[in-house]
């Protein structure tokens, strides 16, 4: 990646430049036996049609806040690159009630807890291929259906500070420029330093740590992450077997994989 990327907005344009029909996400959730895999292009269309949504449709700005109360997940992993896009600063799990903007899962808990944002509220149902719910939950508009309309460009109408919030997780807040630094650092800790690098991840999102691991490290060094869900469904055997077919090189946890 480019030396001169200081947001992580920066560094999915420069892997756009370089690679873009290469994996960057692989999505499994063993609950639903759901595999979806997304190239650099492909994930950074649904990153310019979620960042026009937010910047236009939500009229978000630099400096807004985002409660994000999404679990890990290629739509999740989308969602944080669109806010860094624009220059909102995503606060995982954060209290809707203080947040601007609101995005929630289908899950009841979320669901009820993200109505106390006066703002605006989005609600995603997290089905198989980007699915719309049946009928969209009351108080909220369905980021399936709304997001599909949306420009295949983005260009915020305000230049991004790198030195802005960026991200809130686990207490801790960082700045874009401090989120790609400790990327890149976490990349080479994680062994993504080989080209075509694959590293497997079944960390939830609710950690710098997960999200290192899920999204912003392989990122960082133009690799790409196998993102799994609900992986201790998965048998030994089965974990083999997806280790092998994906091309893993590395898991979360440390390990090479030779």
């Amino acid at each position: 990646m480019n030396a001169s990327d200081h947001t992580p907005a920066d560094l999915l344009r420069s892997a756009l430049a370089t690679d873009p029909a290469r994996p960057l996400v692989t999505f499994y959730d063993d609950a639903t036996g759901e595999r979806v895999e997304l190239s650099v292009a492909t994930f950074a269309n649904w990153v310019s049609k979620t960042a026009n949504l937010l910047q236009g449709d939500l009229a978000a700005a630099p400096g807004d806040r985002l409660a994000l109360l999404l679990p890990a997940h290629w739509q999740t992993a989308v969602w944080l690159l669109a806010c860094s896009s624009v220059g909102v600063c995503v606060e995982i799990g954060g209290d809707p009630a203080d947040a601007d903007v609101v995005v929630s899962g289908p899950a009841p808990e979320d669901l009820a807890a993200a109505r106390a944002c006066r703002g605006e509220r989005l609600a995603l149902a997290l089905r198989p291929l980007g699915g719309r719910f049946p009928q969209a939950p009351d108080g909220f508009a369905d980021y399936a259906v709304e997001v599909p309309g949306q420009g295949d460009r983005f260009a915020p109408f305000a230049p991004v500070d790198p030195d802005a919030p960026a991200l809130v997780v686990g207490g801790t807040e960082l700045t874009a420029a401090q989120v790609v630094g400790r990327a890149r650092a976490d990349a080479t800790a994680l062994g993504l330093t080989a080209p075509g690098a694959r590293l497997l991840s079944d960390r939830p999102y609710d950690s710098w740590d997960g999200l290192s691991a899920g999204l912003y490290a392989p990122l960082a060094a133009g690799s790409s992450v196998v993102l799994c869900r609900n992986m201790d469904q998965l048998s030994a055997e089965g974990l083999a077997k997806r280790i092998e077919s994906e091309r893993v090189t590395s898991t979360a946890d440390g390990d090479t994989v030779s």
